[in-house]
């Protein structure tokens, strides 16, 4: 993710819209949502209007989507192409890049460890990764969760004469173990800030935390994550976004030219950042994601709440960050959320807890707000009067 997307804030001009031919029907299979043994309700309509909308003014050319109600997925749809070349319907199993949606990914993994007594928070990350050096001061997982370690983001050089210096968003090089290629990128640099004093959003902390998780579990990353979330959550698709794989549903990936035409996007290889930008998913896994936190499934009440609680700067100043989540609201009710961005693609996951609702958007577009939409679907789940999503 290039930088942490306010929907609040964050507006995406256009000179006009530029028009697709899209099946404007959601589908899982190329026919009618996922909510096939259910009647068509005004609700759902408005959704499926909603995305139209959005498409239209984004030139988007897939969307996925899927709303939570009561803790139970009750609409889910796809919507365009996953791939303009041959002409494949987007579905709600299609497979998007997930972007920085990952991170509330690992977040759930760690307070997982964290509630069994395996993994102190609180404790010097390189009690659990030492393949990180030590610095100048202690750096805590609770504090990388928070984006308060000190890590930096992404450097961008155009020399590439050695590894730390590469061009690290557009990364092109293939790493068997992601933890440690990951560490690679970083784990020499200075801290930009004392821990704990300042917030600075980084996805290079969430490898660290990926390193603590495998320290803390004895288990590789990867599989821990499979095992203990995705497993209990029954997210039977998501899986890291291997580009030398061979993955079923997978979107094909798209961004527009300084013109507005639409064109493949940049290649990337992102096997040095699964914990916070390299997962593969669906709108159905996500939704399914959303509905084992809402229901206990994956984490006790109290350590859920310590993860969407903002957390504070030593000089006691709250973030708008939780551990692995955001913290907002949606027309005044509070909510917990992502969003993320990278090549061929613009995500969004929103949690309001007290409503037991929740939403998910995955798009194949780079720079589109998908939280604009996701905001919009919410309202719609809510009962709100709902606005357009892109002005």
């Amino acid at each position: 993710m290039r930088a942490l997307q306010s929907r609040s804030t964050a507006k995406i001009l256009f000179a006009g819209f530029v028009l697709f031919s899209i099946s404007i029907s959601p589908s899982r299979t190329g026919g009618l949502s996922a909510q096939t043994a259910h009647p068509a309700t005004q609700e759902h309509r408005h959704f499926e209007e909603a995305v139209s909308k959005f498409m239209a003014a984004t030139a988007a050319p897939g969307v996925s989507a899927a709303v939570v109600e009561n803790a139970q997925e009750v609409w889910s749809g796809g919507f365009g192409k996953a791939d303009l070349e041959n002409s494949v319907s987007a579905t709600s199993d299609t497979l998007y890049r997930l972007g920085s949606v990952s991170k509330p990914i690992t977040a759930t993994a760690a307070m997982e460890l964290w509630e069994r007594g395996k993994l102190d928070l609180d404790a010097p990350v390189e009690k659990y990764c030492p393949a990180f050096p030590p610095k100048q001061w202690p750096i805590t997982t609770r504090e990388l969760l928070g984006h308060l370690g000190g890590i930096r983001h992404y450097k961008a050089s155009e020399d590439k004469a050695d590894l730390a210096n590469d061009l690290e968003i557009d990364n092109t090089r293939h790493f068997d173990d992601s933890i440690a290629g990951g560490l690679q990128f970083f784990a020499s640099d200075p801290l930009v800030a004392q821990p704990g004093t300042q917030f600075h959003y980084s996805t290079q902390g969430f490898t660290l935390v990926g390193c603590a998780i495998e320290g803390a579990s004895g288990e590789t990353y990867v599989n821990f994550v499979r095992q203990n979330v995705f497993a209990p959550a029954a997210m039977n698709h998501t899986q890291p976004d291997d580009h030398y794989r061979i993955i079923s549903h997978r979107t094909r990936f798209y961004r527009k030219d300084e013109s507005g035409k639409v064109e493949n996007a940049g290649f990337l290889d992102s096997s040095y950042k699964i914990p916070g930008g390299g997962w593969l998913s669906s709108v159905d896994d996500l939704a399914q994601f959303e509905i084992a936190l809402l229901a206990d499934h994956l984490l006790e009440p109290a350590t859920r709440e310590i993860m969407w609680t903002r957390q504070k700067t030593t000089d006691g100043k709250p973030t708008s960050y939780g551990l692995g989540w955001g913290v907002g609201s949606t027309d005044g009710v509070p909510d917990v959320d992502h969003s993320g961005g990278q090549q061929g693609t613009s995500t969004f996951i929103m949690i309001v807890p007290e409503r037991r609702a929740g939403v998910v958007v995955l798009a194949n577009m780079e720079g589109v707000d998908a939280g604009a939409l996701a905001s919009q679907l919410m309202k719609i789940a809510l009962g709100a009067p709902a606005a357009d999503p892109v002005k």
